[in-house]
């Protein structure tokens, strides 16, 4: 999830409204499934004086916004303070067109437009909230009781770099890693997060020698969890398996 601020007026002297978000979401993430006709989230107004409106729309990977194959019903709302609504993801007739044996993945936004101050030289702060939306395919529906796609994850040692395989038809978004050897919970230097494309690689950005022969990598599920997989290595190939089987 990415916040952004937006301030509307600058002056000296400054008095702050709000340095928290007054549009709170229910996720981080949110997964289309294509058998459904639309997808709903709720939303609150975290202020408990004023109103506030509630802007929504979608992105494609390039970050332009579009109408297309999905819209985001109502555009924008007004949000009573300390009341609760709802935003929805609907389908525009098109997603069909969209490739049906892999996911392709998006970006919500919604944005809190604050009420017109009526105090002189203030500054507004707004916050837009940006999160990853996954047009899953109705082909690929998965049931949360069958074993995470995520641990069929490969890592490739070349050189001082691993790289990791996705073989499955959907993202995989790795946000930590670590060396099983070293201290519980200390994230490897230079580690940055990544998606890796359905059948697709990408590299680690950290060194396979901060990792060891044993990499704990740590990725998030449907719900926003953070599972953590622990890689053995025989030669150059790594196989992971739940931390949790491990202990």
């Amino acid at each position: 999830m990415k916040r952004k601020l937006l301030a509307s007026l600058i002056l000296c002297p400054i008095m702050f409204q709000s340095a928290y978000a007054a549009i709170a979401l229910d996720r981080t993430r949110i997964i289309y499934d294509g058998g459904q006709k639309s997808v709903s989230m709720n939303i609150s107004n975290e202020n408990k004086r004023l109103p506030y409106l509630a802007q929504g729309w979608i992105e494609d990977e390039k970050g332009n916004k579009i109408t297309s194959p999905l819209i985001v019903l109502p555009p924008v709302q007004r949000v009573e303070a300390g009341a609760r609504s709802q935003v929805k993801i609907q389908s525009a007739g098109a997603e069909k067109a969209l490739p049906q044996d892999r996911e392709s993945v998006f970006y919500f936004n919604l944005r809190e437009i604050p009420p017109r101050s009526d105090k002189p030289n203030t500054l507004q702060i707004a916050l837009q909230t940006r999160i990853k939306l996954f047009y899953r395919p109705d082909a690929l529906f998965w049931d949360s009781s069958t074993t995470p796609w995520q641990e069929k994850i490969t890592l490739t040692r070349e050189g001082d770099s691993y790289k990791v395989n996705n073989p499955t038809p959907y993202y995989v978004t790795l946000i930590d890693a670590s060396n099983a050897a070293g201290k519980k919970g200390t994230t490897a230097p230079g580690f940055k997060a990544v998606m890796i494309e359905p059948k697709g690689q990408a590299p680690l950005s950290v060194s396979a020698s901060a990792l060891g022969s044993n990499p704990v990598l740590t990725y998030i599920n449907d719900y926003g969890g953070r599972p953590e997989l622990k890689f053995t290595c025989a030669g150059n190939t790594c196989q992971g398996k739940p931390v949790s089987q491990n202990r």
